[in-house]
């Protein structure tokens, strides 16, 4: 059989596997491999890597694309000198998903200006890479989300929704007052996520101590 055929026959063997990063790159694969001279060991090596590698990206940019952050931050970019009061030790371990794995949840409190966001957001993009599931929300906007499906008279679908979420992220708590039907509807959906899944909420801590009395999340734990 001819180079040519094989090498067709090679190409559809990848594409029906769906190996479609390495029958992409295969003739770059091919050239590398003829200057380079690897056993045939190394070789297939090589190519599973290629081919992992290409399948964990795709699944980190489609699980950032249904997370929906607001934007790019990684806590590699987190100034920690200029927030020294930040455990930046917590902040790793928390990075490292074991939470997640044991349904815990988190609370990030503080003044508005400290990092909050970028820490959630960043906490979150940690998780989707390490091959959680993870929705991204304001509380202003789940609130409204969770008022308005109770209005429609499809409260139970909404909260199946968002229970979904191994993580769950909801941002600035307590940046606006609510009231106690919202309150009620918002520990509805702690009280099915807890320990089963985490909720990480950030909160102002500042607004939430003067809009919020009387209300306390006693069903998240509290780390910083």
């Amino acid at each position: 059989m001819s180079r040519e055929l094989v090498h067709a026959r090679v190409v559809e063997s990848l594409s029906r596997l769906r190996m479609r990063s390495i029958a992409e790159r295969l003739d770059a694969l091919l050239s590398e491999a003829a200057r380079t001279e690897p056993t045939y060991l190394d070789f297939l090596d090589k190519m599973l890597c290629e081919e992992i590698g290409s399948k964990q990206r795709k699944r980190v940019a489609m699980g950032i694309q249904i997370a929906h952050f607001p934007a790019i931050k990684t806590l590699e970019d987190f100034d920690f000198k200029f927030q020294p009061s930040i455990d930046q030790k917590l902040v790793r371990e928390l990075a490292t998903g074991r939470f997640i794995a044991e349904a815990e949840n988190v609370l990030v409190f503080g003044p508005p200006g400290v990092g909050k966001t970028h820490l959630a957001i960043a906490l979150g993009r940690a998780a989707v890479e390490a091959g959680h599931s993870v929705l991204f929300t304001s509380a202003t906007a789940l609130l409204a989300t969770l008022s308005k499906a109770e209005t429609e008279g499809q409260l139970a679908e909404k909260l199946l929704f968002y229970t979904k979420p191994k993580l769950l992220v909801v941002d600035e708590l307590g940046y606006l007052p609510f009231e106690r039907q919202s309150a009620h509807l918002f520990f509805q959906l702690v009280a099915r996520r807890y320990e089963k899944s985490s909720t990480l909420i950030t909160i102002n801590q500042a607004q939430y101590s003067e809009s919020h009395r009387g209300f306390e999340p006693h069903s998240a734990d509290r780390r910083r």
